[in-house]
């Protein structure tokens, strides 16, 4: 199958990519971590409140947002799965072997990106609704504020963060790429994920402030909110940053992986 397209996939690239990744044990381990890790996170992030009673809720109570706390350790293990696609391949020199199988350098990478984002859909797709399930069957049987898939706002907030997740895979992809490493990879994806957003906020002034608004993982988390926070980004606004960011450095890989030697 051809297409007209330079930088599309064919269908047997695709398959190929499909077959490499779950061929890979490491694959469905991180899989698997992503959801329970993603889960177990979000259920001991709402324990201290199960034993309580209502005047305990915090102003402000988002059940939804607080239902999907373990984003925060599923987030960087899906960043993770999406890196070691390609950093294993850099190690092993099969690098060079999958290029020359492919017309373009760019189509062997979008196929790559394909396989990953299908993959990382549906752990996203699990971790996101079993957090929330789970979550909300615990408040309810504590007598505590829950939500519904039907309440407003909650199915879209679902879908961001289910969006998120998978947007967080990819710029794993788009990292390994650019580091060639999956130590590389890792030391990255922690310091995006997690240190800049809970370091660099606490600058003084308009500087840490754009960091606590507008860094792109952060403004992303804003999208699976359905109680506005303060001083966080609208939803909408917040995973399109994350999405401009994810194609920037999707665009940088794709220049990498065409004009260096592998």
């Amino acid at each position: 199958m051809r297409t007209g397209w330079g930088f599309l996939p064919t269908r047997n690239m695709i398959r190929s990519e499909w077959t490499k990744l779950r061929s890979v044990r490491t694959t469905w381990i991180v899989a698997f971590s992503t959801i329970a890790s993603g889960v177990t996170l979000s259920v001991l992030g709402i324990s201290d409140l199960l034993g309580g009673s209502l005047s305990d809720v915090p102003a402000g109570w988002d059940p939804t947002a607080g239902s999907l706390k373990g984003f925060l350790f599923a987030q960087l293990l899906i960043g993770m799965l999406g890196a070691f696609s390609i950093t294993p391949e850099y190690s092993s020199g099969m690098i060079g072997t999958s290029i020359a199988m492919a017309p373009k350098r760019s189509r062997f990478l979008a196929a790559k990106t394909f396989v990953v984002a299908a993959v990382a859909l549906v752990i996203s797709l699990l971790t996101t609704f079993i957090s929330f399930g789970v979550v909300q069957l615990m408040l309810h049987g504590a007598g505590l504020p829950a939500a519904g898939l039907g309440d407003p706002g909650v199915l879209g907030a679902l879908g961001a963060a289910t969006l998120y997740l998978t947007t967080v895979a990819l710029v794993g992809v788009a990292i390994g790429v650019l580091t060639r490493s999956s130590t590389g990879s890792l030391a990255v994806l922690v310091g995006a994920l997690l240190l800049v957003p809970a370091l660099l906020p606490g600058i003084p002034g308009a500087i840490g402030e754009a960091f606590g608004r507008f860094w792109p993982f952060t403004a992303g988390q804003a999208a699976y909110t359905v109680v506005p926070v303060d001083g966080a980004v609208a939803p909408g606004l917040g995973i399109l940053i994350l999405l401009v960011a994810t194609a920037a450095v999707s665009t940088a890989s794709h220049w990498v992986i065409r004009t260096q030697d592998v």
